[in-house]
């Protein structure tokens, strides 16, 4: 049997809908929305599209609180943060990191997000030993997404050498690394672990980067994955980009888009240092950009030229990256905030029709965000998987009389768990603020933090 969702309000693709019902067919499908059906007395307050999450390492939660003190030579940055990163690798083992993508999966879950893309790039064993089972982590975040019922799409990761001179991979990296050989095996079992997922579970791949992958690896993922999503790192960090150009004659937006097909199944992951030929040009191939703001601040990234970009009608989705914080309202704030200091203005990303700041920026993310992770979803309509985020109207700030107004007040201004419901593909995961499987997931995942803290 289908469910009906009602709501006091709707957002749709033709704007909010008052005490309207979403019914959902048996595969998870919106079939309808309309006013029949409405129920007032079992109504949530504000039903939006799901949110998907373009970018997440998962088990880089667990590393909270490690990194977060300068390097003893006294600078810190994304360079020195990567090996305490590295040096967290030697204790994590597979039952580890099943356990805190679990726990990742149900905070996102509990914040509003529908769906996740995992960039998983961790492998191997310890020292770079493939396991007996070459899938055994894919297997294992696999299994989170079973016990957490977000929607997944998994991107293993290709990751062949330490940067463009060619070095070999060492410390950290030897988890992540393989030839395209040993990839391509990889891929394949992979892939056929993956018959028994849900319906809507998407595979894609991901080239780690120009500073990882060659072009004959670039071309291999493509060949692999012909049809799926198609996610790299691309211009994160400005000595990225110097050393991509010094090597490839480019800048590695510009090479990607100069050399590669970019097209509405890419998402160019942070995507941070564009100039403006790179921004309207990115815009122009329909790709996805993959922005993580609260990780990128927290890094010292620096600032995506959001304003240009959706000016040039591009399309962008949000991440939560490393997990260093998981919350939707936060990566759209974070994203809103960060132009409103580099261009000195309020309500920088918005439009004379949307006017809504948090609109403007919710909805934009819905969509791009189920592009980029080849979700059918994005917004309330038939024939899309019901992903659907409820907030509550029981708080201040979330009941005043306009929806865009309870819209703006979660992304700017609500601290408390203003999230009550969530749905992914007609899964009724969160409930009343909680996620069904709570207990359960956070306790085994407070047994692996003793155990990390025990080891480092």
């Amino acid at each position: 049997m289908g469910s009906i969702i009602s709501a006091r309000q709707v957002l749709t693709p033709s704007g909010w809908l008052a005490d309207h019902a979403i019914h959902v067919d048996e595969a998870g499908v919106i079939a309808e929305v309309s006013p029949r059906g409405f129920n007032a007395a079992a109504a949530v307050g504000t039903a939006l599209p799901g949110m998907a999450n373009v970018h997440t390492h998962s088990f880089q939660r667990a590393m909270a609180g490690l990194a977060e003190a300068r390097g003893p030579a006294g600078a810190d940055d994304f360079w020195t943060w990567r090996q305490v990163m590295y040096r967290f690798l030697d204790i994590l083992a597979p039952d580890h990191m099943e356990a805190i993508a679990a726990l990742v999966q149900l905070e996102m879950a509990e914040a509003g997000y529908t769906a996740s893309a995992e960039f998983h790039y961790l492998h191997h064993q310890v020292g770079g030993g493939h396991f007996d089972n070459l899938a055994e982590t894919s297997q294992r975040i696999f299994a989170a997404s079973k016990s957490s019922g977000i929607g997944l799409t998994h991107l293993p990761v290709l990751y062949t050498h330490g940067g463009l001179d060619g070095r070999p991979l060492k410390d950290g990296q030897l988890r992540f690394g393989s030839s395209a050989a040993a990839f391509e095996a990889l891929y394949t079992r992979i892939s056929g672990c993956a018959r028994d997922m849900p319906a809507d579970f998407r595979l894609g791949v991901a080239p780690h980067s120009l500073r990882a992958v060659d072009r004959e690896g670039l071309e291999m993922c493509l060949a692999l994955c012909p049809d799926g999503p198609f996610h790299i790192h691309a211009a994160e960090q400005v000595k990225e980009v110097e050393e991509v150009e010094a090597h490839l004659g480019a800048r590695p937006v510009r090479w990607l888009l100069d050399n590669l097909p970019v097209d509405k199944r890419w998402c160019l992951i942070h995507a941070t240092h564009l100039n403006a030929r790179e921004t309207s040009d990115l815009a122009a191939s329909d790709a996805v950009a993959g922005l993580c703001p609260t990780t990128e601040a927290n890094l010292g990234d620096g600032i995506f030229p959001a304003q240009a970009y959706l000016t040039a009608k591009g399309r962008l989705g949000i991440g939560s990256d490393s997990n260093i914080r998981i919350s939707v309202a936060e990566e759209l704030r974070m994203l809103e905030l960060s132009q409103r200091l580099a261009h000195r203005q309020r309500a920088v990303l918005t439009d004379d029709i949307t006017r809504s700041n948090g609109r403007y920026l919710y909805e934009r993310a819905a969509r791009g965000g189920a592009q980029a992770i080849g979700r059918n979803a994005g917004s309330i309509e038939t024939g899309k998987l019901a992903d659907v985020v409820a907030l509550r109207d029981d708080l201040p700030f979330l009941d005043w009389p306009e929806a865009d107004q309870r819209l703006d007040a979660w992304i700017f201004g609500v601290e408390a768990r203003a999230v009550s419901d969530v749905w992914a593909a007609g899964r009724h995961i969160v409930q009343d603020g909680e996620h069904r499987r709570a207990p359960e997931i956070r306790s085994r995942f407070a047994r692996t933090i003793r155990e990390l803290g025990a080891a480092l």
